[in-house]
């Protein structure tokens, strides 16, 4: 499925068209199957979880109906306000990375200095109505001043983002005789994630909604059967009375009644009328909503919630309460008892079925969080894979108080309102929610110390990868080659330039980087037309196609040299569909005409650096500049690389292109017969053509990073031993960008940071 664009939901009505409805239709069906499954199986154990050790001697009809408060107004209070309507409108395709990175674009919070002015320009890269960014309050100058305060916000933020992922590592605290097959479903889950969450969504939706259907009904026939004055419960007096009765046991139970908004991953396995029902936890529910944003829309995720889920999931615990509240001693397995006897069976295969859904809400969430984190540079480049291991209510109410705080920072510096009522929107739900994360911490010793261990080792290895990354990127921003020494050495650099394209990989947005001095004084020819490419991410959900590529030119003319920053963002998938080479060939060919047309895009002689342009890449044949043929053949890669390589390696490719044929387009570019061409602009276009034929290579730095030797013993064990031990085992960045092996050529340099 394609995600949606971190655009604010529409808002004007021809945006609210018909076609537009029945999309957001259909995907709020399929968000039941993906976001909501956990949340609505919390039924089964809520009421059992709250009453258990010493609220069990407090048990009465007052009580009952004070917990079913606590549930309604949590429920409403949390999910429905705080989420739905508040939160869901920062659509940035959610998650707690997706706010800290709606925040960087609106205030310098970042603490990667990568990121320039065209970024700005994105369609997706403006939130909200843009005339109130003009100006800048104190309090956002105090926190961009402060570089200690915008290291702590992401620790907080990395804090968040790690919970939701130690939560997603999940350990069955289950019997011995039921621990392999608990083992087999959630390998058979996470399996299941690779083919998209649209087609897992169609496939689990109908058991979720039936399953809502089911506890629908058996709730509005127990309030209807047993005590319809359950109903007058749904004052907040009720509350009052709950605690004045319970004392700190009230209080206590707070840590079962949580889970109705952070839902627990319920055992398959139940025995009727015996006490041996088997469970296991996963904190996830409510966060999941906001966390799996990106697989569907701010308003399909509305629809599904208030208009069915919310109201099946409260009448089920009105009707458990009205039977409760006749019934004291069926609380340890109060759903289940419940249920009506004829119906008992189909209810209880629905909701075993439904449970094993329940887990697939956070496990989207786990790999939506950690696709975001890589993509804003504070996760190591590793495939996407989860442990499993215990949870509590903890880590959610952890993850829903750090979603809280930047919620108001949000409302300040995004939405542009009075500091006062997101001083007022912090304090209120943080007081409500402190409550509950007060009663969770109860749970640490008895197993909630694990998703803290957990986060805090993934906290550990996110932050260690950014401070290094850091470090790296400054390293190179510091001893940038110097323009002039290039100015000085000439257009052949003082070496040999060779037929073909040299595409050198950079982390640098601008200036050439220091390893390219490396590359000058090591290899004894050079590529006729360099390319200086940069990879990076920018704090936008997603990049299109036709703003992707910036094209500028590094010198003269004459030096043949080029710079492309490719833009993605921490939504956007890196396909290898073989296309680059000519996106780019044809994206710097449209440059160099741009450029020769509009005199803003000029660079003269004496200019260090041309200014970029973004050249729109959809579609490769859809220019009409230059003359293109395709054709469609069994190739290799060798056809675009064999100039520039020896027999050695040339025969090497030709047997491993025996081995592994692939489809591919061989795209050949001419120039159009044109008279009126500018000449210069002519030769340049030739050279780059000649130059596409004769072959391509990819020049990489196969860079080491080390401390200084005055360096602090922080921080050399951080970055000799923590860092380097990181980069040697995760994947390197020729196979993150599909690089052909074939026609790499990688020269190391060792950073002293």
């Amino acid at each position: 499925m394609e995600p949606e664009s971190g655009l604010p939901p529409p808002r004007n009505p021809s945006q609210l068209s018909w076609p537009n409805l029945s999309r957001n239709l259909l995907l709020a069906y399929q968000s039941l199957g993906v976001v909501y499954g956990d949340l609505s199986t919390s039924p089964l154990y809520v009421y059992s979880s709250a009453f258990s050790g010493r609220l069990d001697e407090k048990e009465s009809e007052e009580t009952i109906l004070g917990a079913f408060s606590l549930i309604f107004w949590t429920l409403t209070l949390i999910p429905l306000l705080k989420y739905i309507f508040i939160v869901l409108s920062a659509d940035d395709n959610g998650g707690t990375f997706a706010l800290y990175s709606l925040l960087c674009r609106h205030a310098k919070f970042s603490l990667l200095p990568n990121q320039q002015a065209a970024d700005e320009e994105l369609s997706t890269y403006k939130y909200g109505n843009a005339v109130h960014a003009v100006g800048s309050s104190p309090f956002k100058r105090f926190l961009e001043k402060h570089k200690k305060l915008r290291t702590v916000l992401l620790v907080v933020v990395l804090f968040g983002a790690c919970m939701v992922i130690g939560d997603g590592v999940l350990t069955p605290a289950i019997s011995g005789e039921l621990l392999i097959l608990a083992c087999v479903i959630l390998v058979g889950l996470f399996a299941l994630q690779h083919f998209g969450t649209h087609k897992v969504a169609v496939m689990f939706a109908p058991i979720i909604i039936i399953w809502l259907i089911s506890i629908f009904a058996v709730g509005l026939y127990n309030v209807i059967h047993w005590n319809p004055k359950v109903i007058s419960a749904i004052s907040p007096l009720y509350i009052i009375k709950y605690f004045r009765e319970t004392g700190k046991t009230g209080w206590i139970s707070l840590g079962g009644l949580l889970l109705c908004i952070t839902g627990r991953y319920y055992s398959i396995f139940y025995v009727p009328n015996s006490i041996t029902t088997e469970h296991f936890w996963v904190s996830s529910g409510t966060e999941a909503m906001f966390a799996d944003l990106g697989h569907f829309t701010a308003l399909s995720i509305r629809l599904a919630f208030t208009f069915f889920v919310y109201p099946c999931l409260v009448v089920q615990y009105m009707g458990q309460a009205a039977y409760l509240s006749k019934n004291l001693d069926k609380i340890p397995n109060s759903f289940y008892d419940s249920i009506p006897e004829p119906v008992f069976w189909p209810v209880f295969v629905v909701a075993t079925l439904s449970a094993i859904v329940g887990s697939q809400a956070i496990i989207t969430a786990t790999f939506s969080i950690v696709k975001q984190c890589h993509s804003l540079g504070c996760f190591p480049r590793v495939k996407d894979t989860t442990l499993i291991g215990n949870a509590y209510g903890l880590a959610c109410m952890t993850v829903m108080f750090i979603t809280t705080f930047l919620m108001a920072l949000i409302i300040i510096f995004v939405w542009y309102k009075s500091i006062f009522l997101a001083g007022a929107f912090l304090l209120f739900f943080l007081a409500i929610e402190g409550v509950y994360l007060s009663a969770a911490f109860i749970k640490v010793p008895q197993g909630g110390w694990v998703p803290l261990v957990l986060s805090s080792v993934f906290m550990v290895v996110m932050y260690i990868w950014h401070y290094g990354t850091r470090k790296k990127y400054n390293f190179d921003l510091h001893n940038k080659v110097s323009l002039r020494w290039l100015l000085g050495l000439g257009p052949s650099l003082g070496i040999v330039r060779v037929p073909g394209i040299g595409l050198i990989y950079s982390e640098l947005a601008t200036g050439v980087p220091a390893i390219f001095s490396h590359f000058v004084t090591n290899l004894p020819a050079f590529h006729k037309v360099l390319v200086f490419v940069c990879v990076k991410s920018v704090p936008v959900p997603y990049v299109s196609p036709e703003e992707r590529f910036l094209i500028g030119r590094v010198c003269p003319r004459p030096y043949r040299m080029y710079r492309c920053i490719v833009r993605y963002g921490y939504k956007d998938v890196q396909r290898d569909d073989g296309d680059f080479e000519n996106q780019l060939i044809q994206s710097i060919a449209e440059f160099i005409q741009m450029e020769a047309e509009e005199p803003q895009f000029s660079s003269s002689e004496s200019s260090l650096d041309g200014r970029m342009a973004v050249i729109s890449t959809r579609n490769v044949e859809s220019n009409t500049n230059l003359i293109i043929s395709v054709q469609e053949e069994d190739i290799g890669s060798s056809s675009s690389i064999q100039s520039s390589k020896s027999l050695t390696l040339q025969s090497l490719q030709s047997v491993f292109d025996e081995d592994n044929p692939v489809r591919r387009r061989q795209v050949r570019f001419q120039l159009p017969s044109d008279p009126g061409m500018d000449p210069a602009v002519r030769e340049e276009l030739m050279d780059l053509i000649q130059a596409k034929e004769a072959g391509i290579a990819y020049i990489m730095g196969h860079s080491y990073v080390k401390a200084r030797r005055s360096s602090s013993f922080v921080k050399r064990f951080m970055i000799d031993i923590l860092y380097s031990f990181l980069r040697k085992n995760c994947r390197g960045p020729s196979v993150a960008l599909n690089i052909p092996h074939i026609s790499l050529i990688e020269v190391g340099m060792i950073y002293y940071v």
